[in-house]
């Protein structure tokens, strides 16, 4: 690269670098790394006219607040770059944590709805196996009131009277209102099942997005304009060291 580049003038490069960020064809990122490639082109890629362009085209609202700063402090465009990029990167974050928390706070929600469904299920199933229980009594003594009207030695009828007497409400009506009951019973049961495994699929999905949400590209750019100079500083050196030793 030093020996190739040394037959063009800097205005040939320079006019290079220009075309290539007006056209979108080089970022922040490939500027910073064509500027470790040598002092030369460390040198051009540091003008104020290329990071004009990439100030402007990146962050088009703050273009002309930055130029008329630029007029007024002797920070150089670069450097006002770097400050617009991580204000923005700070109100990118800031807006990502809010979605974080909101769907972290909708995942509590689903959660909570998913314990009370639980517990209003098995409720039911409670009051399913009470009504049956009982269900399964009276029409062992409706079989007993039925059994009366047969002939039966008389200790047997003595004991059938004594279970139906024990009974206060008619047991035929009874009976019908515990099958409505149990029929009610079933179709609440399958309406909570259906509500919980709605609501799971929901918590489920909650917790994926979350997952990709919290993988957020913003997380890994913390160093690039920081850190960008270090590591160019670290790449320069390593390169001259290679020079001298193919020297």
């Amino acid at each position: 690269m030093s020996i190739s580049n040394s037959f063009l003038p800097d205005e040939l490069w320079r006019r290079i670098l220009e075309i290539g960020i007006k056209t979108s064809g080089f970022r922040y990122k490939d500027l910073c790394s064509i500027s470790i490639s040598c002092r030369r082109l460390h040198r051009l890629s540091n003008e104020n006219s290329l990071w004009s362009h990439l100030l402007s085209s990146d962050f088009p609202s703050s273009s002309s607040s930055s130029s008329s700063s630029s007029s007024t402090t002797k920070s150089s465009t670069k450097t006002l770059y770097r400050e617009r990029f991580e204000r923005d990167r700070e109100k990118k974050l800031a807006v990502n944590r809010r979605i974080v928390l909101r769907k972290e706070s909708q995942i509590v929600e689903h959660s909570r709805k998913i314990r009370e469904i639980e517990t209003r299920l098995a409720d039911e199933n409670h009051k399913l196996k009470t009504t049956v229980s009982e269900l399964s009594h009276l029409r062992l003594l409706r079989q007993a009131s039925v059994a009366l009207n047969v002939w039966q030695p008389e200790v047997i009828r003595g004991r059938q009277k004594e279970i139906v007497g024990q009974c206060v409400v008619p047991v035929e009506s009874r009976i019908h209102a515990l099958e409505m009951e149990l029929r009610l019973c079933k179709q609440q049961i399958l309406g909570f099942e259906k509500a919980h495994k709605d609501e799971k699929r929901r918590l489920d999905t909650a917790k994926e997005e979350l997952v990709s949400m919290k993988y957020h590209p913003l997380r890994d750019y913390t160093t690039v304009m920081n850190g960008g100079d270090k590591e160019c500083n670290i790449k320069r050196k390593k390169l001259k060291r290679c020079h001298k030793g193919d020297g």
